[in-house]
């Protein structure tokens, strides 16, 4: 059929997609069947139907739509074969924002942790894409390690071969697998390894299997937590949610998962990540052993990941989370806590932004609450829209602003109830793009506990980190190991054994941030025995205890408070 015939059953698919009814399902499948006789060639058709089948298969109406955007789904790689065959233009399927589908490739500087990772479970892969590597000079610093007498050529001489030498050195193996394992036995730290490894900035092209792509990758039916929820009555609304009759509700049960199946959820998460061009932080380092599931209702399963004590940040406590709905990945969250405040980073992927988005948030709200104790929510300026025009076009400030959110700054939430104003009695009246951005320049906040309200306001975490590198100029010369050691010793008078290495650190950060409480010393022998007990805590199983211990001490919340609002 010609492809205005695929154009105009797509736009049809487009906008029945948001409609439910018996009708509908069955309009929908029909047009999933006229649409698999189709041969499409088009890159801009091919992406439009990729990520209308893709929300389809998370919110089907019948088994039918299931089984059909699965098989559609499965011949779009053909069609993607064939277009290439043909010569037509391919590149609009690689942009950062649409990437990951299959029978496409990944360029990127893949960080060492990813790049290793990619090799231990796919080294057939991944292989480097040397047409966008600049900086040759980088190798010659660092290849050596690897190659002997490359010396001769790469300190001295223009114009270094360096793919022929790793051509020559590696023999049969691939040169991303070869190089990989050469940094992984040198004998340093990780973190020195990662260093050294992305300084080189390698481009690598990962050509993904199909279960690794946005296409094709889906939750494992023995995680999953039942039958597949078929939707045939409207989606939810952000009118139909409220959090603060939301979060209280008893949340649903944790299970905690085998390692095993902990490290399958964290495998999923990177690759969903990295076919995405993005890097999370809980999904790189996360804990396999920690991996908790919860059962959100509608065919939604939420996966928490806590962190390694040896890759824990020095004083908030981190938590990721990966959204599955059924089965299909739909989006991942980051909670970033110190006593009940929490940063929260809630990112429902393009594909899925007209499903049941404040639904979704809200449940994992919940679960966050229930799990560490947390009942402030703050929103970095960024969510929101600040150097950020995707947020200013979603309008997300009112996304956020409709639940129950704040602006911190007192001047710009006197605007943003002006507005509110301007909205409820100006027929038609919209926020312009230049007030967003001006609302957008303040943190926003949700705080369930009115008693506490505005303790947080004007709170950053950096702020500490600031007053810590003052007193470190002021009284150590600039000399951060000699502040940490010193600090480090005044702590470990009220400590009666041995410190293991992640602990040394963990007391160490700590140690130095005490430094900077002026009446800590007043403080009474039960609060110092709870002060210890939370630093404890935060090399323990996982950081829920730390949060909780941290939410029960008054005085250590009200300094660090106090620290980080100046």
């Amino acid at each position: 059929m010609p492809r205005d015939s695929s154009l105009k059953f797509l736009t049809q698919l487009d906008e029945l997609k948001t409609q439910f009814g018996a009708s509908r399902a069955k309009t929908i499948e029909r047009l999933l069947a006229r649409l698999r006789k189709q041969t499409i060639t088009d890159a801009d058709t091919l992406m439009r139907l990729h990520e209308t089948l893709l929300f389809l298969r998370a919110y089907p109406q019948t088994q039918h739509v299931v089984q059909e955007t699965e098989s559609l789904l499965r011949q779009l790689p053909n069609w993607i074969g064939e277009a290439a065959v043909q010569g037509v233009d391919l590149d609009a399927l690689d942009h950062p924002d649409k990437s990951g589908i299959a029978g496409r490739t990944v360029v990127d500087t893949f960080s060492y942790y990813i790049l290793r990772d990619l090799v231990r479970r796919y080294p057939r892969e991944v292989e480097f894409y040397w047409d966008w590597f600049e900086d040759e000079n980088r190798l010659g610093e660092i290849w050596p390690h690897f190659m002997p007498l490359l010396e001769e050529d790469a300190f001295v001489e223009a114009n270094i071969p360096y793919r022929a030498w790793l051509q020559a050195a590696r023999g049969k193996t691939p040169d991303v697998n070869w190089l990989i394992e050469k940094f992984n036995r040198l004998p340093l730290t990780d973190v020195a390894k990662a260093e050294l490894y992305n300084s080189q900035k390698l481009y690598v092209q990962w050509t993904p299997a199909y279960s690794s792509t946005r296409t094709g990758m889906r939750l494992p039916a023995k995680l999953r937590s039942g039958p597949i929820f078929f939707h045939r009555e409207p989606l939810l609304q952000r009118r139909d949610v409220s959090l603060v009759d939301e979060l209280p509700k008893p949340p649903p049960r944790l299970q905690k998962l085998s390692r095993n199946d902990g490290q399958t959820i964290l495998d999923l998460s990177r690759d969903a990540s990295t076919t995405r061009y993005r890097e999370l932080y809980g999904f790189t380092h996360g804990d396999a052993s920690r991996v908790l599931k919860a059962e959100l209702g509608r065919g939604v399963d939420l996966f928490v990941m806590g962190l390694p004590p040896s890759k824990r940040l020095p004083l908030r406590a981190y938590h990721a989370a990966m959204i599955f709905k059924n089965q299909v990945p739909i989006g991942y969250f980051e909670g970033l806590s110190l006593c009940e405040r929490m940063e929260s980073g809630f990112n429902l992927y393009y594909t899925f932004r007209e499903g049941e988005t404040a639904w979704l948030y809200a449940k994992t709200l919940n679960v966050m609450l229930h799990l560490l104790g947390v009942t402030a929510f703050s929103l970095d300026p960024y969510q929101v829209g600040y150097d950020n025009e995707e947020g200013i076009e979603s309008g997300a400030f009112w996304f956020y602003r409709k639940l129950g959110f704040r602006p911190t700054d007192r001047r710009l939430l006197k605007l943003a109830e002006q507005e509110e104003v301007n909205i409820r009695s100006r027929k038609g009246y919209r926020t312009s793009a230049p007030t967003l951005r001006t609302l957008a320049r303040s943190p926003l906040i949700f705080e369930l506990d009115r008693r506490r309200a505005g303790d947080w306001d004007r709170f950053q975490v950096r702020r500490i980190g600031f007053a810590v590198q003052h007193e470190m100029a002021r009284r150590f010369d600039g000399d951060s190991e000699k502040m940490r050691t010193q600090a480090l010793q005044l702590l470990l008078k009220t400590i009666r054994r041995r410190l293991t290495d992640a602990e040394r650190k963990i007391f160490s950060d700590f140690a130095v941030v005490l430094l900077l409480i002026p009446d800590l010393a007043a403080w009474s022998r039960e609060e110092k025995r709870g002060l210890l007990k939370i630093i404890e805590s935060k090399a323990g199983r996982d950081e829920a205890k730390y949060l909780q211990l941290m939410q029960q001490h008054t005085r250590f919340r009200t300094a660090l408070i106090d620290l980080g609002s100046r």
